[in-house]
């Protein structure tokens, strides 16, 4: 039997995110992903993805560190972007700032069926 290279998988749903290729999400995502414990199927998690790119229009995701092993991936993204308005229930309001989201995943076959994200709210913060 073939062992999946999720490093590489993963890579391919990054570059997926940032092309916003909503159609391709489905190779990467199971239909019934949860996200931080709840169960939000695919089409959940597609709105929240559009979601997050249309308050932060320059949106891009920085893989700034991958682990992986047969089935999990763990993943430091790095972002510096520019949200529009609210962010984490602060008033980013367009400018720029600079934070990291510490991200598990729990794959099934190729595809994410769990997510786990915490995102650095104090990072924002001291930079507002």
């Amino acid at each position: 039997m073939n062992q999946i290279d999720l490093s590489t998988v993963y890579r391919g749903y990054i570059a997926c995110l940032n092309r916003q290729d909503w159609p391709a999400l489905a190779q990467f995502v199971h239909d019934d992903v949860h996200y931080n414990g709840r169960q939000t199927g695919l089409s959940g998690y597609r709105a929240m993805l559009e979601r997050d790119f249309k308050e932060i229009p320059d949106l891009h995701f920085d893989i700034e560190l991958l682990v992986s092993d047969s089935h999990h991936v763990a993943s430091r993204l790095a972002f510096a972007c520019s949200p529009k308005g609210t962010f984490l229930g602060l008033a980013v309001n367009g400018k720029r700032v600079s934070f990291a989201e510490n991200v598990f995943y729990r794959f099934r076959s190729d595809r994410i069926e769990q997510v786990w994200s915490v995102i650095d709210k104090a990072a924002i913060e001291a930079q507002l």
